[in-house]
């Protein structure tokens, strides 16, 4: 008989036919299960955990999630122990046994000394602060003859020098030089930047944050900027300015797929506010030069 005589045999057919069956059985109870194990489309809007203790919140939804502490802070205005920030932010859309981070208010703050920067450059400065536990509060600008030099620290207006002791999570402002040519900064794309990181990219290029606008609801860690005001089809701005940002979740708008529509569109925006501002300018400056050839009055009723 030869090698392949089985295949004229109406067992091996029968059999095979029993294999497929099982194997297509099989695969079925695997999807279904792991449905059932990730709970796929049972997800819930987040609780607002803020001003609850972890004893409160385990009480409350320790059946439905996992809570892990990653940091506590100190504040004057909340109570201690009570948690002020958490991940996945309030009415985000979760599953059940989702790991749940959060920060509470210290009971005790832990102190810092203030590293020695004067003179140092601003970048250096805004690493050595953020490595000391401390937040910058602002960048300002102050006349000086070298660019981006730091010439003083302040912490609730009044001036501090290196190895003063402040709270980790305290807020300094940085006085920074000008320089001799004063000139404009430029903007940083921030186009797709995770929450965590925008504040350290605009202090790294001489900016500050302005107001932050969520436009959806989602965890922290999917967040990223949609959009900047000055936008940065602007190129340029003066230092230590203040550039606002907005948020959406990277898991309902893809960011790599409207990039180039998003950058055009900001770019549109700010060519239509430049001719506006032009053509002002140049009206104003019509209107002074022939005062007596035109009708102000009239023309600012005209728009």
């Amino acid at each position: 008989m030869g090698k392949l005589s089985f295949l004229k045999q109406k067992k091996f057919y029968i059999h095979l036919l029993i294999i497929i069956v099982l194997a297509v059985i099989i695969l079925w109870l695997t999807i279904r299960m792991l449905g059932v194990y990730t709970r796929h489309g049972e997800e819930n809007p987040m609780p607002n955990l803020t001003g609850l203790t972890i004893e409160e919140a385990e009480e409350a939804y320790g059946r439905n999630y996992h809570f892990i502490l990653i940091d506590s802070v100190y504040s004057k205005t909340e109570k201690p122990g009570t948690i002020v920030q958490q991940d996945p932010i309030p009415d985000s859309k979760v599953k059940r046994g989702r790991n749940v981070y959060y920060i509470t208010v210290a009971k005790t703050r832990e102190k810092t000394t203030l590293p020695d920067v004067k003179n140092r450059s601003l970048r250096y400065t805004v690493v050595m602060l953020e490595n000391s536990g401390l937040q910058v509060e602002e960048i300002c600008f102050i006349n000086g003859a070298f660019r981006n030099a730091v010439q003083k620290l302040s912490f609730n207006g009044q001036e501090i020098e290196k190895g003063a002791e402040l709270y980790k999570g305290d807020a300094v402002k940085i006085y920074v030089s000008y320089g001799d040519d004063r000139r404009d900064v430029k903007l940083p794309s921030l186009y797709g930047t995770p929450v965590e990181s925008v504040k350290h990219t605009l202090n790294m290029a001489g900016l500050n944050l302005g107001k932050e606008v969520y436009e959806n609801h989602d965890s922290l860690q999917y967040m990223k900027v949609s959009r900047m005001d000055p936008p940065y089809s602007k190129g340029k701005v003066k230092p230590g300015t203040f550039v606002n940002v907005w948020y959406k979740s990277s898991r309902e708008f893809n960011f790599e797929k409207e990039k180039n529509h998003a950058m055009q569109e900001d770019s549109t925006q700010f060519a239509i506010e430049q001719a506006l501002l032009i053509d002002t300018v140049a009206i104003d400056t019509t209107a002074i030069i022939a005062n007596d050839t035109i009708d102000i009055e009239r023309y600012e009723d005209d728009f």
